[in-house]
């Protein structure tokens, strides 16, 4: 049969104790429905349990808001923090750039050949450079730009933006702003950003050329939620590749670019598929 319209997700998180499968496995069979694909696992050091269920309602009635309603309660016995969405419902996403391209290139085309399940709500930037390449797809583009004097009703702007748009998920494409404490605690969990994984030993300016003067031998990036500490979010992904000192400070730039392209696309993906969840400053992440 046919199941793509009835086809869904429920992530649960919570203190780790005996009958959770059970209880979550139960409820789903008792409403016909078939688990296709389910994952747990159990931090021993925050004690707290994470499972993932992929599911189709194989017979009866039961529809999105009917499994909500009924669950709440097994919730409760457990007390767990938990969300049950369609499977194939696209992740309303607002991606934010400055000038570089590449990432924003890739995410557009990946979302061109299916590969990641997004709706672009808007693209914002505080520059103008790449306007033209996301008019050109249909998107809406934003520009905001950004001072030390203007930087609070900024953000204010984008939140408001953010709710307008009805947006779930915010990417930070290269976007070469830092938020501030208390924008990056009202995106808590839902905003993803890529830098080189340099950091913290190449801080500043021309990360690459740094590199390349003290002889790496991988270059890596690093796709993390964002934090209001700079670049030390929970890690979602990582990419690297090996390079030698045949490498010039552009060849490192170029594989640089392919790396963060790669960590990036991966970690929207993951998330917009419901396998991340936070644990702590760290994340547990289901293929």
């Amino acid at each position: 049969m046919n199941t793509d319209n009835k086809e869904y997700i429920i992530k649960v998180s919570c203190p780790a104790r005996s009958g959770i499968v059970a209880a979550v496995t139960t409820f789903l069979a008792d409403r016909g429905c078939y688990i296709s694909e389910m994952s747990q696992y159990d931090d021993p050091q925050s004690t707290t349990f994470f499972t993932r269920c992929r599911f189709h309602v194989e017979s009866g009635a039961y529809g999105l808001a009917d499994l909500k309603g009924e669950f709440s309660q097994v919730a409760a016995d457990f007390q767990m923090d938990w969300t049950l969405v369609s499977a194939n419902e696209p992740v309303k996403t607002l991606l934010m750039v400055s000038k570089f391209d590449h990432c924003l290139d890739d995410l557009m085309y990946r979302l061109h050949k299916g590969e990641i399940n997004i709706d672009i709500t808007a693209v914002v930037s505080n520059h103008k450079d790449l306007r033209p390449m996301v008019e050109r797809e249909g998107i809406r583009f934003i520009y905001l730009p950004v001072t030390k004097e203007n930087k609070a009703s900024q953000e204010q702007a984008l939140l408001d933006i953010i709710k307008e748009t009805g947006t779930e998920l915010v990417v930070l494409a290269r976007y070469m702003q830092i938020l501030s404490d208390q924008l990056c605690r009202q995106l808590s969990g839902r905003a993803i950003n890529i830098h080189h994984s340099f950091l913290p030993g190449f801080k500043g300016a021309k990360p690459y050329h740094q590199a390349h003067e003290r002889g790496v031998k991988l270059i890596g990036a690093t796709a993390h939620y964002v934090t209001s500490d700079l670049d030390e979010g929970p890690i979602i992904e990582q990419a690297v590749q090996p390079v030698d000192h045949t490498y010039s400070p552009e060849a490192l730039v170029a594989v640089g670019r392919d790396t963060e392209t790669v960590a990036l696309a991966r970690a929207v993906k993951l998330h917009v598929e419901h396998r991340v969840f936070l644990d702590g400053n760290k994340t547990v992440v289901f293929k």
